[in-house]
Formats: C-alpha cells, sequence, structure tokens
C-alpha cells in the first residue's frame, strides 16, 4: 500500500466536489486528493442522458473559477430570452477543463478517477493499487447527496421479456413508435416528454406516468445579471406578500401561485411533491399539450400489452416504448452538521443550488472558526420532496443568509462569487450591504411568519 499525505482528502468529483476543491483552491494554500470512481469529474453527468440540459441558467452553475458558457441569451426555441442553459456534453467538458486547465496545473490537486473509496482514508485504483492517504485536516464527503439517474440501475418495477423499456439515454437511437410511455413525475420525465415533442412526436402519441404532480418553479425568476434583477426582485417581493398574508399552509401555496412564485402543469390537480424543478413558460405550455396522463400511484410491472399500477391495471399498445424516468435524482439522506473533527459533509446551504453551496463551504471552511461557528454559517438546507418543504428550507436558508450578511468579508466574497446570482446584480460592496439592510428584516419576519404557520 502506498502512503500519501494531503491537507484534505475529497472524496467525490461530482458538481459539488469540484466547486469545493475550486473555491478550497483558491482560497487557502491547501493540498488535496481527490478521488472519484468515475473516468472524468462531473459526477452524474457522466451518466445523464445524452439531451439533458441544465434547468438553470449556465451563468451560475459550476466552479466559481470558470465560466459555463458565454453568458448568452437564447435567441430561440422554449428558453427563448432567457440565460443559456448548458447541455450535457457541455458540463462534461466543462469539468474537463477545469481538472486540467485549472486544478491540477495549480500542484496543489492530485486526482485519482476509477478509484474506489474503501473507507478508513483508503482508495483503490482500477489498476488494483491501494493507497492510504494521511490527512492533514479534514476528510471531505461529496457523495452525501449522491444524484442518482435512471441509466444507473435498472427500473425498480418488473418488466416482462418482450416489453420495450429504456432509461431516457437511449431514446436518440431508437426508431420511431406509435407510442410512447413516459414513467415518472419529476424533471426527467419532462425533459423526456420536452424532447420527443420537440422532434415532431405529435402529443396524441404520449402517454404520461405520474405518480404525483409536483409545483415548479419559473426560469424567469432565477435569471442573473441587471436585465432580470426587477424580475428576481419581484419574485423576492412576491413571496414575502404571500407569507406575510398567508393563514394557513394550503392558503400560503394558493397565493405562491396566484403571485407567480410556485407554478404547476395541471391546475385542476393539486400537487404532492416539490423536487425545485425549473421550468420556462413555453416548457410548461409545450407540458401542458400532453393530456393522456395516468394518475394511479406508481408502476408495479410492465406487462406485454398493459401496466400494473398500484390503483390497477392500464391497457396499453403491445409496440409502446417505455421511457423509465424514475431515477431519485439529487439523495434525501438526513442532514447532518456540514463540519466535525476531521470531517466535513457537503449538502446544500442554499435552496437547490448544490454547487453555490459547497463553493460556500469551502469558503467558510478557510475561515478561523471552530467547527460550532462554521456550521451557524452553514446550516443544512434539504432537498426538498414535497410541498411543505419549501417552507422548511426557507427557515434555513434564510437563517444562513442572515448570518451571512453579518460577516463583512463573506459578504465581500459573496459580491464576487460566480456562482451566487446576486453578484450578477450587485456591481460594489456599498450595493450589496445596502441590498443585506433592505432584506434583512423581511427574512427575520418571514421566518417568525412561517414557524408561526408551522405550528397551526
Amino acid at each position: 500500500m502506498q502512503t500519501i499525505e494531503a491537507d484534505y482528502l475529497v472524496i467525490g468529483a461530482g458538481a459539488m466536489g469540484m466547486a469545493f476543491v475550486d473555491t478550497l483552491v483558491a482560497e487557502t494554500d491547501a493540498t488535496v486528493v481527490l478521488v472519484d470512481r468515475n473516468d472524468q469529474p462531473g459526477g452524474h453527468w457522466v451518466n445523464a442522458y445524452p439531451f439533458v440540459r441544465l434547468h438553470q441558467p449556465s451563468a451560475y452553475y459550476g466552479v466559481n473559477s470558470r465560466r459555463l458558457g458565454s453568458d448568452s441569451i437564447d435567441a430561440g426555441g422554449w428558453n427563448e430570452g432567457f440565460y443559456e442553459l448548458a447541455s450535457g456534453s457541455e458540463v462534461c467538458a466543462y469539468y474537463d477543463q477545469v481538472m486540467r486547465q485549472h486544478l491540477l496545473p495549480s500542484g496543489r490537486v492530485s486526482y485519482f478517477p476509477m478509484s474506489e473509496y474503501l473507507g478508513d482514508n483508503q482508495f483503490r485504483t482500477l489498476g488494483g493499487e491501494d493507497y492510504h492517504v494521511v490527512v492533514r485536516r479534514k476528510v471531505v464527503d461529496a457523495t452525501y447527496l449522491s444524484v442518482v439517474v435512471p441509466s444507473m440501475r435498472p427500473p425498480l418495477y418488473d418488466v416482462a421479456p418482450g416489453v420495450d423499456c429504456i432509461a431516457p439515454n437511449g431514446l436518440p437511437r431508437q426508431p420511431a413508435r406509435d407510442r410512447y410511455v413516459i414513467v415518472g413525475a419529476g424533471k426527467t420525465s419532462m425533459d423526456a416528454c420536452l424532447w420527443l415533442l420537440r422532434h415532431g412526436v405529435e402529443p396524441h402519441r404520449l402517454t404520461w406516468v405520474k405518480p404525483r404532480d409536483s409545483w415548479l418553479l419559473d426560469r424567469a425568476a432565477v435569471q442573473p445579471g441587471p436585465l432580470f434583477a426587477r424580475r428576481v426582485l419581484a419574485d423576492f417581493s412576491a413571496q414575502s406578500r404571500a407569507i406575510a398574508q398567508a393563514t394557513s399552509v394550503d392558503d400560503l401555496y394558493v397565493r405562491l401561485e396566484k403571485l407567480g412564485c410556485l407554478q404547476r402543469i395541471d391546475p385542476t390537480v393539486e400537487p404532492t411533491m416539490y423536487r425545485c424543478a425549473i421550468v420556462s413558460r413555453g416548457e410548461l405550455e409545450q407540458l401542458r399539450r400532453v393530456s393522456d396522463v395516468i394518475r394511479m400511484g406508481r408502476v408495479v410491472a410492465l406487462e406485454p400489452g398493459r401496466m400494473v399500477l398500484d390503483g390497477g391495471t392500464v391497457d396499453v399498445d403491445p409496440g409502446a416504448l417505455y421511457v423509465d424516468c424514475t431515477g431519485d435524482g439529487i439523495g434525501t439522506r438526513e442532514a447532518t452538521p456540514v463540519f466535525a473533527p476531521g470531517r466535513v459533509t457537503l449538502q446544500s446551504v442554499r435552496t437547490c443550488q448544490p454547487a453555490f453551496s459547497a463553493a460556500v463551504i469551502a469558503r467558510v471552511e478557510a475561515m478561523d472558526a471552530d467547527d460550532d461557528t462554521k456550521n451557524d454559517y452553514c446550516r443544512p438546507v434539504e432537498h426538498p420532496m414535497q410541498p411543505l418543504d419549501w417552507i422548511t428550507m426557507t427557515l434555513d436558508f434564510n437563517h444562513n443568509q442572515l448570518t451571512w450578511f453579518d460577516d463583512p468579508e463573506l459578504m465581500h466574497w459573496l459580491n464576487r462569487a460566480r456562482l451566487n446570482v446576486v453578484s450578477h446584480m450587485n456591481t460594489d460592496d456599498d450595493a450589496a450591504r445596502d441590498g443585506a439592510a433592505q432584506i434583512a428584516p423581511r427574512l427575520r419576519a418571514a421566518n417568525a411568519k412561517l414557524e408561526a404557520l408551522l405550528r397551526v
């Protein structure tokens, strides 16, 4: 067994691991051993379906040190008028460039792809070499919120012989079918429907199996830059107003939808899921064209000519192509303290922004403070599953943001952090400070009201 030394051992070179290491290298003189089981950095992007795109702007995704894309605004398509959304291949190429052109040339990062972490600071390479890392500071777990996409595992239901069921990765290689059955209700299923519609498949040829309906975010409200500042601020004001006026949790969601903060595909169906999925109004209108929607629970089995679901059976064209879109996405493990003796566990500290969160955690790790103080800066914001989680996420992130507002040095960094959507709007520290002074009382009032609603 070979022995190597480093200040940090980082397990996982996905979006969070890369963002953490990038900021750590920029803010400290630390050395890093980065271990990953894939043959290139990027985590789940390496296994994603070929037509996948970011559902948030490229302008604030990736790592702080390098721009992703050209910060251009799309001139056509269902994202017209909004900042570009990088494709999966662009994201993978981007992370490869970050590694080869920035992290490795620093001389402080040792990267071990195709290697399996064995625990106890040990890992094994594809060639069978075993390494032990003498860690001077901390082990960083960048896999705690691991992302599972459909191509990474078989369907979670029985598929009988003769039934064609594929992951979305296989869609571009399939011949045309008279009937497509999309299984799943999350963002992957939306992407599959939109891809088929974009390529001229008429809506009547699609069947969409949705165990649950979801609340969605409007992409217009998450745009960076001065051009969209008024719209983003209007969304924040609308959220504050909805919270202030809400008389119950259910009433809050009615108000959030009425004010455009949340949206849903079918206004007649009450959503029971919320996973931070973002769609444009154009995409929303396209998804509403799919009328053959089956809401009979989860699929239990696919048999020739029929589906078996929790709520019964449905006859289906025997030649139908099933597209399994039931991956879990971001993991839902229970929140744990980010900082502990000898350990950092990467989790979201801002709602639905894991890459930004990892960069913030690295910046806080660079502070001269104890773990309790650092944890107060970085309260985990658990990734949502159900509508109620919108409230708990907001509470935790508001706490973090209020803590950040009280630290001028951290605010100076945040105001220049590419991954921070707000940094694309502020031009200097004075503007950021003035903005924080105006927002802080509203965050405190919102948290007090949300806590009261949860007690009702």
